[in-house]
C-alpha cells in the first residue's frame, strides 16, 4: 500500500502529466495544425469547385467534332438566403412565381432526403446560358445566399455521328456510390466515346476558396489562395472517323433502317459507323435533353439503338466466303473443286433452293454466283471430315475458326454495349436436336442462316480480314489521345489460322462477283478503275422482308477500305446494300461520285424504305 505521501506524489505526477498533455495538444492545434482554424474560418469562406473543360474531339482529318460552351449553374446556400425579393428575382431570371416555388420545393425535398444541405451550396437552377447569366449578374448582389458557378456543356459541330460520340449527362446516385470522384451535380459521358474515354476527356476538378461577407458576397481569395488547386482540362481525342464519309453514309441511310461500318484494313480504324435511324447529338445537350431523351427513347424506330455494334443478324450468303476458307484450310476442297447445282441442293426429300446459273461451278465461280448448293456440299465435307471422330468434334473445330475471325464473342471495339452475336457449338445442337443430329440437320449454316448471328461491325471486320489475307486489328474509333497512347489491344495483330494463300482464291471470287463479264451477283457495285471485291447476302427475317447485306473491300491489291452494309427489310443484297456500299467506297477513295453513277446515288438518296418496313 502507498503511504499518504506516496499517494500525494502519484496524484501530483498524474496532474502534471495531464497538464503537459493539454499544453502539447494546444501547441499542436494552435501552432502546427490549422484544421480547427480552418473550421472556424469556414463560417466566412466559400468553397467553389472549378470544373475543367472536357477534351475536344477531332476527326481523322483534324476537323473539330465536339467543343465546349460555357453555362452557369445558379447555386444556393439556403441558410444565407434572407429577405428574398421574389418578384425581382423572377424578373432577373425570366421565370414566373410558380416556377420559383417549385424550385424551392425541390430544394427542400433534397434537404429532407439529405441529398442537399441548408449549410452547403446546392444547385438551384442548372445551366443558365451566357446571356441569361449576364442579365442576372447585374442584380446578383441583391440576392443573398446565391452565386453562380461556371460549367461547360458539349457543343456538337456536326449533326452526325451521335452513336460514335455519345453524350454527357448528370451523374446519379449509383454512379456516385461506384466512383467517389463524382458528386451530385457532376456530369459524365454516357454512351459512345464520351463514356469509353471518360477518364481521359473529363480532366481533373480544382477548387477555390473565397472570403464572403454576411450576405454571401465575394470579398476576395481566402488566405491568398493557399488552399486552392487548379482544374486540369481533359485530353483531346482524334478519332479515326472521317466525318465527311460519316455524314455521307447517314445521308444515304435516311429513310432506311440498318447500319454501315467501314474499316481501314491495315489498322482496324473505323472510318464510319452509321446506325439508322439516328439522331442529332445536339438534341441531348443541356436542358433540352430532359425533353428530347424521352421522345427518342420512346420512338419505335429506336434511334438510340446502335445497330452497328448491338444489332445481330444472320450473315446470309456473305458467310459463304468463310466456309470456303475453312474448307480450303481443312483440305476438304481446293480452288478447282466443282459441285453441281440443279436449282439447289437435294438429298432425298430435303431440298434447299438456289437461283439459276451455270453448273457445275468451281470455288471462284461459286462466290461469283453465290451458289447455295455448292456450299451445302462444302459444309457437309467440313462436318463429315473423317479426321474428326464425330460431327460434334468437327463442328466445334469449325466454330474455333469462326472465333479466330472475331465471331461469337465481342470484338472489343472502344464503344460500350457491343453485342457478341452467336455461333452455335455442338452442345447447343445436342441439347436442341438430341444426340443423333447430323451435318444435314444443320445445313442452313452453309449459307449463313439458321442460328448463326453476327453484328455489322463483325461483318465489316470479316471483310477487312479477307482484304488482309487472314489478319486483323481489333476495330476502334480513337486514333490518338493527347499526351497518351491508345490501348495495346488495338495495336495487337490477330491471326485467323487460315493460310494466306487461300484468301487469294476468295478475293478472286469476290472480284468476279462485281466485275465478271459473264455475270455476278454484285455488278451494281462496280466502280470504274477501282477494283472492288464484294459479296452479296440476303438474310431471312422472320419479322418481315429479308435483310439486304453486302460486304466489300477496295482496291483489291491495296485495300484502303473494308465495309459492311445491312439494310433491314429491303430484300436482295444487290438491291440496296451493294449500291450503298459502292457509293461509300467511291466517296472515300475518290472524294466524290462520278457523273456516270449519279443516277445510282439519286436513287438511293430519294428512296425511303421505312414506310413499308416491318420493324423488329
Amino acid at each position: 500500500m502507498f503511504s499518504l505521501n506516496g499517494r500525494s506524489a502519484l496524484i501530483a505526477a498524474a496532474m502534471i502529466l495531464v497538464a503537459l498533455t493539454i499544453v502539447v495538444k494546444l501547441f499542436f492545434i494552435q501552432i502546427l495544425d490549422d484544421t480547427y482554424k480552418m473550421s472556424a474560418d469556414s463560417n466566412s469562406r466559400r468553397k467553389e469547385v472549378q470544373y475543367p473543360s472536357r477534351g475536344l474531339i477531332f476527326d481523322r482529318n483534324g476537323k473539330l467534332l465536339v467543343s465546349n460552351q460555357a453555362v452557369y449553374d445558379l447555386m444556393i446556400v439556403k441558410r444565407e438566403v434572407h429577405n428574398l425579393d421574389s418578384a425581382a428575382f423572377c424578373r432577373s431570371l425570366g421565370i414566373d412565381m410558380p416556377t420559383l416555388r417549385r424550385l424551392f420545393a425541390n430544394l427542400q425535398r433534397d434537404i429532407r432526403s439529405r441529398r442537399a444541405s441548408s449549410y452547403k451550396p446546392a444547385v438551384f437552377i442548372k445551366q443558365l446560358s451566357g446571356e441569361q447569366y449576364a442579365v442576372f449578374q447585374e442584380k446578383l448582389h441583391l440576392f443573398s445566399g446565391f452565386y453562380a458557378q461556371r460549367r461547360t456543356l458539349r457543343k456538337y459541330e456536326y449533326p452526325a455521328a451521335a452513336h460514335v460520340l455519345g453524350y454527357v449527362g448528370e451523374v446519379n446516385d449509383a454512379i456516385i456510390r461506384r466512383n467517389p470522384y463524382y458528386e451530385m451535380g457532376d456530369y459524365i459521358g454516357i454512351g459512345g466515346i464520351e463514356s469509353s474515354y471518360e477518364e481521359q476527356l473529363r480532366g481533373s476538378k480544382g477548387v477555390k476558396y473565397y472570403m464572403v461577407d454576411v450576405l454571401g458576397r465575394n470579398k476576395g481569395s481566402f488566405r491568398d489562395g493557399e488552399f486552392d488547386t487548379l482544374a486540369v482540362s481533359g485530353s483531346n481525342l482524334t478519332l479515326s472517323v472521317d466525318i465527311d464519309l460519316q455524314m455521307y453514309g447517314e445521308k444515304l441511310m435516311e429513310g432506311k433502317t440498318g447500319s454501315i461500318v467501314a474499316i481501314k484494313p491495315q489498322t482496324g480504324e473505323v472510318l464510319a459507323m452509321i446506325s439508322a435511324p439516328g439522331y442529332d447529338p445536339s438534341l441531348l445537350v443541356g436542358r433540352s435533353r430532359s425533353v428530347n431523351f424521352p421522345l427518342l427513347s420512346g420512338d419505335p424506330a429506336k434511334p438510340l439503338f446502335n445497330r452497328a455494334i448491338q444489332a445481330w443478324y444472320p450473315p446470309g450468303s456473305t458467310f459463304k466466303t468463310i466456309n470456303a476458307l475453312i474448307g480450303l484450310q481443312e483440305g476438304v476442297i481446293t480452288s478447282e473443286t466443282r459441285y453441281p447445282c440443279s436449282m439447289g441442293y437435294t438429298v432425298g426429300r430435303f431440298h434447299l433452293g438456289c437461283h439459276s446459273h451455270a453448273s457445275p461451278l468451281d470455288l471462284r465461280q461459286s462466290i461469283q454466283h453465290s451458289c447455295n448448293g455448292y456450299y451445302c456440299y462444302v459444309l457437309r465435307a467440313i462436318l463429315d471430315n473423317r479426321k474428326y471422330e464425330s460431327v460434334c468434334q468437327s463442328l466445334d473445330a469449325w466454330k474455333d475458326y469462326l472465333v479466330k475471325f472475331g465471331l461469337g464473342y465481342r470484338l472489343g471495339v472502344d464503344i460500350a454495349n457491343e453485342n457478341r452475336g452467336f455461333v452455335p457449338n455442338s452442345d447447343y445442337y445436342t441439347k436442341n436436336k438430341g444426340p443423333r443430329w447430323t451435318s444435314l440437320g444443320v445445313i442452313s449454316l452453309a449459307i449463313g442462316q439458321g442460328e448463326l448471328l453476327l453484328t455489322p461491325i463483325q461483318m465489316a471486320n470479316v471483310a477487312a480480314i479477307i482484304a488482309n489475307r487472314g489478319t486483323f486489328y481489333t476495330p476502334h474509333v480513337v486514333h490518338k489521345i493527347e499526351d497518351s497512347v491508345i490501348d495495346d489491344r488495338y495495336r495487337t495483330l490477330h491471326h485467323t489460322g487460315i493460310d494466306p494463300e487461300y484468301f487469294d482464291v476468295v478475293k478472286d471470287g469476290m472480284e468476279m462477283a462485281v466485275w465478271s463479264e459473264w455475270g455476278g451477283t454484285a455488278r451494281v457495285a462496280r466502280i470504274d478503275s477501282v477494283k472492288i471485291c464484294g459479296k452479296t447476302g440476303t438474310a431471312q427475317n422472320p419479322h418481315g422482308k429479308d435483310h439486304s447485306i453486302f460486304m466489300a473491300f477496295a482496291p483489291k491489291d491495296d485495300p484502303q477500305i473494308a465495309i459492311a452494309v445491312y439494310v433491314e427489310n429491303a430484300g436482295f443484297g444487290a438491291s440496296w446494300a451493294a449500291p450503298i456500299a459502292s457509293l461509300m467506297v467511291e466517296k472515300f477513295i475518290r472524294g466524290g461520285i462520278s457523273p456516270q453513277r449519279s443516277y445510282l446515288e439519286k436513287r438511293i438518296l430519294e428512296t425511303k424504305l421505312n414506310a413499308d418496313a416491318d420493324r423488329k
